[in-house]
C-alpha cells in the first residue's frame, strides 16, 4: 500500500509540476526517477550526453540527443511536446541546459534527473 502511495504521489507530481506556462524544467531526484521508470511509468529518458559516451553505456530504452544538437533536432525526434522526459547526462551539468532548452521549446514535462554516474539501476551497452 505504501508503495502505491509513493508512487500515486510521483505520478501526480509529474503531471501538476508543469505547465505549457512554465518555461522552467523541474528537478527529480535520480532515486525518483528509477523509481518511477520501475513502475513502468510512460516516460521518455533522454540521454544528452556525445554518442560516444553513450556507447560505453546507458539506460536501457534511452534515446540519445547530444545537448548540443537539443535546438536544431529535439521537436523531430520527441514528437509530443506533453510527455514526460526525463533528461541524464554524466554528471548533471548538461541535463540542465538540455532541461532549460527543451522548456523555452514548449516542452511542459521536463525533468532534469542528474548524472548517470549516480544512476541506482543496470547500464546497457
Amino acid at each position: 500500500m505504501m508503495k502505491f502511495l509513493v508512487l500515486f504521489f510521483m505520478v501526480t507530481t509529474l503531471l501538476a509540476g508543469c505547465s505549457s506556462a512554465n518555461a522552467e524544467p523541474g528537478f527529480m531526484p535520480i532515486d525518483e526517477a528509477y523509481e518511477l521508470i520501475a513502475s513502468g511509468a510512460d516516460v521518455i529518458i533522454l540521454d544528452v550526453r556525445s554518442e560516444e559516451e553513450f556507447l560505453t553505456g546507458h539506460i536501457e530504452n534511452a534515446i540519445l540527443l547530444p545537448v548540443n544538437e537539443i535546438t536544431a533536432r529535439a521537436e523531430d525526434v520527441l514528437l509530443n511536446k506533453d510527455a514526460v522526459i526525463l533528461v541524464i547526462c554524466r554528471s548533471g551539468n548538461r541535463s540542465q541546459t538540455a532541461a532549460l532548452e527543451l522548456a523555452n521549446l514548449g516542452f511542459t514535462n521536463v525533468y532534469d534527473i542528474g548524472g548517470i554516474m549516480s544512476w541506482p539501476g543496470n547500464i546497457t551497452e
